[in-house]
């Protein structure tokens, strides 16, 4: 166990950064926080190269674990607004969370023995869209109200150009969208040091 234990502190620090940045703005449709969630992706598919489908979903689930810690923290931390962390919020990101992750495995294992750029980055997409698509209907689509209705996000539903220049739509689908396009980047990105990590410990 004490060898996947860099993988799970990694990916336990990342879910971790990735709750506090949530809460501060990097411009109109993006908070820090969607900068470093994208690399749980990237820890999950190293330990799936490394050591196999089951350590990797062991590390999805410890990660999973260390959100609905942050998630339940956060519901007892009052903002402007209210609380940090809504029902509706914390039920979209652990589910998207464990969904995406753990399709990220499969898909990974699937393709492990084509191209070394094929698994990971395939499994990385395919997860990444998930996890958009589930988290921001879960917290923000009118459509579930039902699942929180104390909850007013309302303003998530006013009508606007999408990403200020497309067709007009809920707000929330911008922040979806650049949340989306800033993890498809980071996808690219990631296998620069996935092929480094990798290469260095079959070296080793």
């Amino acid at each position: 166990m004490t060898r996947y234990l860099p993988g799970i502190i990694a990916m336990a620090t990342i879910v971790v950064a990735s709750n506090i940045l949530v809460q501060f703005l990097f411009g109109n449709w993006l908070t820090w926080g969607a900068f470093t969630y994208p690399f749980a992706f990237l820890v999950t598919d190293l330990m799936n190269r490394i050591y196999g489908v089951g350590p990797a979903r062991r590390v999805v689930y410890v990660g999973f674990a260390v959100g609905v810690i942050c998630s339940l923290i956060g519901t007892q931390i009052m903002g402007e607004f209210g609380p940090l962390v809504t029902l509706r919020i914390a039920m979209g990101s652990g589910l998207a969370f464990l969904v995406a992750q753990l399709t990220d495995v499969a898909i990974f294992d699937r393709l492990r023995a084509g191209r070394w750029w094929r698994a990971p980055l395939a499994s990385t997409l395919v997860g990444s869209t998930l996890d958009t698509a589930l988290f921001f209907t879960i917290a923000f689509s009118a459509s579930l109200t039902f699942l929180e209705p104390l909850n007013d996000v309302s303003w998530a539903g006013d009508m606007l150009p999408v990403l200020g220049l497309g067709p007009v739509a809920p707000l929330w689908v911008s922040l979806a969208i650049a949340d989306w396009m800033v993890k498809l980047s980071l996808a690219l990105i990631a296998l620069v040091p996935f092929r480094m990590i990798v290469r260095r410990i079959a070296a080793v």
